[in-house]
């Protein structure tokens, strides 16, 4: 018969475990700068399909153009208005209702009327020309259609829709000299 035991084995002594040095701050940049350096190395490539002598050809970036010239943005005064005017609003298609420019003297408030406009859809482009901003406010004899305060040298042009016979009040207001210029077109 087999016997058994009853006092089993010795249990091994417990020893004190040593204390982990931290690791020294040298250890973790040389890790950190070796792992960039593997990821530096990598490269994306493809296979376009197009043949080797177009790749092998290379671009030039284009010169940056200036786009604005703070000067060009000085208002102007007699023929040279309508020049500008026909380069910041160009001719669209529908019948022109009525269109006015000029210029606003500093601080200066102008009030435009325009003739009684029948019930439709109408396209308004606004442009001007000054160092700062011209405010248009475009309004019926009920409700505000356009309040802008545009960026000179910017031209925008907004699309409304009048539901009853209307007449168009343009509020125009500049706090420096400015040229204005608005074309109101029946889409």
């Amino acid at each position: 018969m087999p016997s058994v035991r009853r006092i089993s084995a010795l249990r091994p002594q417990r020893t004190a475990r040593a204390a982990t040095a931290p690791r020294p701050a040298a250890a973790v940049a040389l890790g950190l700068v070796l792992a960039a350096g593997a990821l530096a190395g990598c490269e994306y490539t493809y296979d376009d399909g197009r043949s080797g002598a177009v790749q092998a050809s290379t671009t030039t970036a284009p010169v940056p153009a200036f786009t604005r010239d703070p000067l060009q943005q000085d208002p102007v005064s007699g023929a040279a208005i309508a020049d500008w005017v026909s380069r910041a609003l160009p001719d669209s298609a529908g019948p022109e209702v009525q269109a006015d420019a000029g210029l606003l003297g500093s601080g200066e408030v102008r009030t435009v009327s325009s003739p009684d406009l029948a019930a439709g859809t109408y396209a308004l482009a606004l442009a001007c020309r000054s160092q700062r901003r011209v405010t248009f406010t475009v309004s019926t004899e009920t409700l505000t259609l356009v309040d802008l305060g545009l960026r000179c040298g910017i031209n925008r042009e907004n699309v409304f829709y009048l539901s009853t016979e209307s007449t168009l009040t343009v509020r125009l207001e500049a706090g420096s000299a400015a040229n204005y210029a608005f074309r109101l077109r029946r889409l």
